[in-house]
């Protein structure tokens, strides 16, 4: 029978969130007919995540990136689930040795929305922009110096509402996000000369253990080997930083015509008074290890005390 096991569907761990949900059905979506399964072939087993849970206080100080990953990874130990998905931005740079990405689905939009304005320029001065994450603040504090920042957390919903309400003028969420949920016209992309994304950003990955060698083969068969190559350069850029979710860091990568892969990224001092550049082809003598090291090297120290590479 064409199906993953014999006497049960596959069970792919997610996390609740209706952006997370789609995530998941995207997945299963992609496994069914890369393998030509029934549709009871995959159930979807979703758990809310800490990081769903605490949404008072910014992901730094509660326990960082890992937030989102505790449940699923418990359920993925203890075999409850075979597979979990992930918005790979999300995801600590090191992660246990138990698990392994299995594959990345196709790589979506990268570029982050303004909601509330039609541009950065367009923002009232002195406005209020709610975000939670230390890349876009100092971004946009390097832009427009004037204006003020606001803890802005939550789902997709949760923070459009917010600024509906009033809780701030603007907001950023990714483009990707935005799409997955229906949302096409819902804010205004900002070009990525203005501003770089987050490192793995608009990229799902699919994490499966790592002595499971069966479910392993079934998934690398949704594998976008292209999406897997920029995602672990910016994987590697941030690690050798030593960057996590308190560091300001914006990264891309992007295959040239010619298969060569170049490199951008950037970090930031937190009130974005001063950046840190790079952008290269990746080669065997100029890797994402040698662009971080060279990036820590020119920066100052209000930049390089933010990064423990």
């Amino acid at each position: 029978m064409n199906q993953p096991f014999s006497d049960r569907p596959l069970r792919l761990g997610t996390r609740a969130s209706p952006l997370a949900m789609r995530q998941a059905e995207m997945a299963r979506d992609a496994l069914l007919a890369a393998h030509g399964w029934s549709a009871d072939a995959i159930e979807l087993v979703p758990m809310v995540a800490s990081g769903d849970k605490i949404q008072d206080r910014a992901l730094a100080e509660v326990g960082g990136k890992a937030l989102w990953t505790r449940e699923l990874d418990r359920a993925l130990a203890d075999g409850d689930i075979d597979l979990s998905v992930h918005s790979m931005k999300d995801v600590e740079t090191i992660r246990p040795t138990r698990f392994g990405i299995a594959a990345m689905l196709p790589r979506a939009d990268v570029r982050d929305r303004l909601v509330g304005a039609s541009s950065i320029d367009a923002l009232p001065h002195g406005a209020t922009i709610g975000t939670s994450s230390p890349r876009r603040s100092a971004q946009l504090l390097r832009l427009r110096p004037d204006l003020k920042l606001t803890l802005l957390r939550g789902n997709v919903g949760t923070r459009l509402g917010k600024i509906a309400a009033g809780d701030a003028d603007a907001t950023l969420l990714a483009a990707a996000g935005l799409d997955r949920l229906g949302m096409h016209d819902t804010g205004h992309a900002i070009p990525l000369d203005i501003m770089l994304p987050a490192p793995s950003q608009g990229a799902v990955g699919l994490e499966v253990r790592a002595d499971d060698a069966h479910v392993r083969a079934l998934v690398c068969a949704v594998d976008d080997q292209a999406t897997r190559r920029c995602v672990e350069a910016e994987r590697a850029l941030l690690a050798a930083l030593g960057g996590d979710c308190r560091s300001p860091i914006a990264a891309l990568a992007t295959i040239e015509a010619d298969g060569a892969m170049r490199l951008r990224g950037e970090i930031y001092a937190m009130d974005g008074s001063d950046v840190v550049r790079t952008d290269a082809l990746i080669s065997d003598a100029l890797t994402p290890a040698v662009l971080a090291h060279d990036m820590l090297d020119r920066a100052a120290p209000a930049v390089r005390r933010l990064f423990a590479g």
